[in-house]
This record gives structure tokens, C-alpha cells and sequence, in this order.
């Protein structure tokens, strides 16, 4: 049963749902990296949008009753897709000091102490700041569900905050020893919207051979493939036995997200192809916890494969540009091959390839007529991108770009963030709470 104080609680705090929708968008004269398969970049290109569907890309393109936005000189990308995040953790940014406070056992003393406020609050500034950088989807695995009302307060969350996204329900703790409240997971379903779908955010038992415990997570899997839920799962730290674990126990499914996979073998991969699953590489969040370097070269062979954040606290900031630079410069130093990778493989995997990974690549993760209008705008005119003389711009993007050149970003039809300033938010405010929070959990 929803909270009616956490709602009297959480009334006050900003929200972007009450922002007008303009009947029609028409982006012009941008340089369009649409992500369509088969279709190539380009020049002085359009894109009409009415209501919250892209119904055509082109040039010169005309509209009589659309709001126009005019894109020349920028660059008109699909917002970026996070495959995998732990949005929970955002007001722990800054605990997390190595030696000095390890992550695991930070976020899970602190995430103890969390009360459903502090939850909204953690959750709905990850997703602001999300929102800020171009990321306009998320696999949201919220593994910090303590009871009903935390639950009801992620998902309020990223519902106020404007984000496309899948809140991945868990369950209060890491040990797996608490199974996850499928009772009140059904009844958050019953009122889920499209923006704002819900998964399965399912663990594996730390002792493999106990029988109960994957008996109780068996059930948590066979009620998500009953309701046609997107499950995510880590594996990482046992990796192998973890991954085996899924192939012979059958549970990689076209419905799964492997997450992180960072030693995945090619045996244990070709499994995950077979069954059809999704794999989230999280780059920056596996060398900051010291499980190991991502290859992405190492994963050419999985179609489904997208990027992800791990949380913003984690990663230190909601910066999909830093995570594509890192998963560049780490396979071209691992290979000494500076040929490789492809910067426009990198843009496909931050945006079309993070939606194929969590099953979202039907209605967003590319600039196609008949898709949800989640489309981000970077304008180049900043000394960080200075210098560019023309050609691809993709490289430029990928190893030069940041979150302050994000100039527009639009989810679902609906403008948050224009001329580089989020709309509609008291992004002052916002901070603010989450600083109040954090210091709340501190004390």
C-alpha cells in the first residue's frame, strides 16, 4: 500500500511531469547520426516529431504547427541508453575511498540507513543528472528495496523525473538471503507506465550449493517470466561459477541481461547468443572495484551489447562520453592497435546497443520514424571541441566531448534540457536535497 506520508513527503521536491508536450518538434538542419542500421550520417538533416513519435527524418522538412528547434552546426544523436545502473547509490557519491571505504560494504551500512525520502531524493537526482549528460533511458537495478514504500519511492523517482527507464525491483540486501517482495511487485505493475516499465533485479546465491536459497530465487524468476518482466543479473566476482550457474541451470533467456562479464569465457558467451540474452558492459565500475580491465573486443560476438554506468556515484558522474573513452582506450591499449575500435561502434553501443541489451530497442535507442522521440542534441561550439575542421564527427564525439555540450535532450516527445539548461527544474534545489540527505545518512 502506497505511503501517504512519503508522498506528503516527497510533494514538495521539483518534477518535470507538468511540463507541456508540444503537439509537434521539428529539429533542423543538424547533422544527423541516427543510429538506423544501414542508414549513414548525415549532413543538414531534419527530424519531425509529434507528440512523443518520430514520424519523419530528411531534409527540409516543414511543419506548420511545430515548435522548431534549430540544429545547424550541432549534432542530432539518440539520447544515450545505461544499460545498467544503481541510481540508489547517487547520495553516497564520494564514500567510496578505496582502502578507506570499499564499496560494497559502504553502500550496503549506508544503504541500510536509508529511508524512503532519502531514496526518492538519491534516485530522482541520478536520474536529473542523467537526464543533464543525454542519457535519456535506464536500466535502473534497484537492489535497495527495504519495504513497499522504498519501492513506491524509486519508482515515483524516475517517474517525476522525465527519464525513459526499467526499474529493476530487488531485494533489501546483497547476501540473497531475503527474497524479493513479488506481492508488492505485482501491485507496482498494475500501475506501471510505458516510460517507466518494471524488471526484475535478480541475484544469484552466494553459496551455489544451496538448494533453498535458489529455490527461493527461482521463484523470483519463473514470476518475472510469468509476467513478462526484463530480468538483470550480475556476474561478477565468482564470474565463472556464476555464469555456469545460468547455463546449466537455464536460465539465459532472450528476457536476460548478463551484467558485467568482465572474465566471461568465449564458451560462456556463445551461451548467452544462443539463448538470445542481453549483455551491460560497465567499463569504469569494474576497474574502480579492482574486478578487472573490459575488452570490449572480447564481446564482438554478442549482438545485444550495450554500456552502462553502474550508478553515478560509482562511476563518479552520469558521463556516458567517459565510459565509451574508456572502453576506446582500453582496447586500443590492450591490443596495441591504435586502429582500433570504431568511435561510431561506441556511439552504437552507448545508444541502439544499451536498448537491444535491455530489450527497449523497439521503441528507443535510434532516430526511426515510429520510435519514442529520445533524441539529444551536442553543440561543438566549446573549447573542448574546438578545432574540429569537418569529416566524421564521430571520433570527436567519443574522445572529446562531455556532458556541459549536451545542448538539447528530449524523452518521449518532451523537452528537459534546452540551450544547455535543464527546464522545468530547480536544479539548486535539487542539489541541495541531496546534499541534505547524504549528510543525514552520515550522521
Amino acid at each position: 500500500m502506497r505511503s501517504s506520508l512519503l508522498f506528503t513527503l516527497l510533494c514538495c521536491l521539483p518534477s518535470v511531469q507538468a511540463a507541456e508536450r508540444p503537439a509537434a518538434l521539428l529539429i533542423k538542419n543538424g547533422y544527423l547520426i541516427s543510429m538506423q542500421p544501414g542508414v549513414d550520417d548525415a549532413a543538414n538533416s531534419d527530424v519531425l516529431i509529434r507528440n512523443n513519435t518520430i514520424i519523419k527524418t530528411g531534409k527540409n522538412l516543414s511543419e506548420a504547427d511545430a515548435e522548431v528547434i534549430d540544429a545547424s552546426g550541432k549534432y542530432i544523436l539518440p539520447g544515450f541508453v545505461d544499460a545498467h545502473s544503481h541510481l540508489w547509490i547517487t547520495t553516497l557519491r564520494g564514500q567510496f575511498r578505496n582502502k578507506d571505504g570499499e564499496f560494497s560494504p559502504v553502500s550496503t551500512k549506508l544503504g541500510a540507513k536509508m529511508q524512503p525520502q532519502d531514496i526518492y531524493t538519491s534516485i530522482y537526482s541520478g536520474a536529473i543528472e542523467l537526464l543533464a549528460a543525454g542519457i535519456t533511458a535506464s536500466g535502473d537495478f534497484f537492489d535497495n528495496v527495504r519495504g513497499p514504500a522504498w519501492g513506491d519511492a524509486g519508482y515515483k523517482a524516475l517517474s517525476d523525473s522525465g527519464i525513459r527507464a526499467i526499474m529493476f525491483y530487488g531485494g533489501p540486501d546483497k547476501t540473497t538471503k531475503t527474497p524479493v517482495d513479488l506481492q508488492h511487485m505485482g501491485s507496482l505493475l498494475k500501475s506501471s507506465s510505458p516510460r517507466v516499465s518494471l524488471g526484475l533485479a535478480w541475484r544469484l546465491p552466494r553459496d551455489m550449493q544451496d538448494q533453498q536459497n535458489w529455490a527461493m530465487r527461482d521463484r523470483e524468476f519463473r514470476f518475472a517470466q510469468e509476467n513478462h518482466l526484463p530480468v538483470q543479473v550480475h556476474v561478477s566476482g565468482k564470474p565463472d561459477a556464476m555464469f555456469n550457474a545460468l547455463i546449466e541451470r537455464h536460465y539465459l533467456t532472450p528476457f536476460v541481461t548478463v551484467i558485467h562479464a568482465t572474465d566471461a569465457k568465449p564458451a560462456q558467451l556463445a551461451a548467452l547468443e544462443k539463448a538470445g540474452g542481453g549483455l551491460a558492459l560497465t567499463p569504469i565500475s569494474e576497474q574502480r572495484v579492482g574486478y578487472g580491465l573490459t575488452r570490449i573486443d572480447h564481446f564482438n560476438n554478442v549482438k545485444r551489447l550495450g554500456l552502462g554506468l553502474d550508478g553515478n556515484a560509482l562511476a563518479g558522474s552520469a558521463d556516458m562520453f567517459a565510459t565509451m573513452r574508456l572502453a576506446a582506450l582500453t582496447q586500443s591499449g590492450a591490443t596495441k592497435d591504435e586502429s582500433q575500435p570504431d568511435p561510431h561502434r561506441l556511439l552504437e553501443m552507448a545508444t541502439l546497443g544499451g536498448a537491444q541489451a535491455i530489450g527497449l530497442d523497439k521503441i528507443t535507442g535510434s532516430i526511426a520514424p515510429g520510435k519514442r522521440a529520445d533524441i539529444q542534441i551536442i553543440d561543438p561550439q566549446a573549447l573542448n571541441m574546438s578545432g574540429f575542421g569537418g569529416g566524421d564527427p564521430a571520433a570527436l564525439i567519443v574522445y572529446s566531448a562531455g556532458p556541459q555540450n549536451v545542448d538539447t535532450v528530449i524523452v518521449d516527445g518532451q523537452i528537459l534540457k534546452r540551450n544547455g539548461k535543464m527546464l522545468h527544474i530547480d536544479s539548486g534545489k535539487v542539489v541541495s536535497e541531496a546534499n541534505a540527505s547524504a549528510r543525514r545518512l552520515l550522521e
